[in-house]
């Protein structure tokens, strides 16, 4: 019997934390811009980048917790 090659959790597993992770590169090229175009100085990239930045580290913190826990 023919199997797929990709099934559905092949990508869930793999490729959408690399899409994820693309995403948010995105965003951050977006945020960066938005500074840049308001010349906002370092504390409005400060505070835009951590408006962002929380986002991501909770991403970053499931994807590490899940490795240790074996989700």
């Amino acid at each position: 019997m023919n199997e797929p090659l990709i099934t559905d959790a092949i990508l869930t597993e793999h490729v959408l934390p690399v899409m994820l992770f693309l995403l948010m590169a995105y965003m951050a090229f977006i945020v960066f811009k938005l500074g840049e175009e308001s010349d906002a100085g370092k504390w409005g990239y400060f505070v835009l980048f951590l408006g962002l930045m929380v986002g991501v580290l909770g991403f970053a913190s499931k994807f590490v917790i899940q490795l240790f826990i074996d989700v």
